[in-house]
């Protein structure tokens, strides 16, 4: 029997850090939330640090391109959609928001269907899904995903500056 490359041992310890996200993300997306600056600001810097680096790994790959820009472009618009989905509560304790669970809960599961179908790929020993920056519809995912997170951040931002005052968090 052959041993497993250490690409598939690396995606098998990546499998249950991508479980516990997501089951994070699902819980966070179902209920009231406190207004964080720094989650916001983290979402702000987190999500278009990531797309460059995956616009730079597919530059040579102009499907690969297109289908990031195609999903940042859905997934701002969603975002955009969101955040009109959005309850919106400003009290003595601070900021607080609803966001609708169904959109949220579909953007991260998405995300977390095509990570594991390319894994299931790996796994059975496609040498092209290794490569899984070249891939036109999970950059398209992943866009969908960066592009709903940042627009719904900015569009927390705006929400927060005229209804939080400042010294809160």
């Amino acid at each position: 029997m052959q041993a497993p490359a250490p690409v598939t041992i690396g995606l098998l310890a990546f499998f249950p850090l991508l479980v516990w996200r997501v089951y994070a993300r699902v819980r966070r997306m179902t209920g009231r939330q406190k207004l964080s600056r720094a989650r916001v600001w983290t979402m702000l810097v987190v999500f278009p640090a990531l797309i460059a680096l995956l616009a730079f790994a597919a530059h040579a790959h102009g499907e690969a391109l297109l289908g990031l820009a195609a999903g940042l472009a859905i997934g701002s618009v969603m975002g955009l959609y969101g955040l009109r989905l959005t309850r919106f509560e400003a009290t003595d304790e601070g900021g607080f928001y609803t966001p609708s669970a169904y959109l949220g809960i579909a953007v991260s599961l998405l995300l977390a269907g095509r990570l594991l179908y390319r894994l299931v790929e790996i796994l059975r020993g496609d040498p092209a899904a290794v490569s899984l920056a070249l891939s036109p519809l999970t950059l398209l995912v992943v866009g969908l995903l960066a592009g709903y997170y940042v627009a719904y951040a900015i569009g927390l931002l705006r929400w927060r500056a005229p209804n939080v005052s400042a010294s809160s968090p």
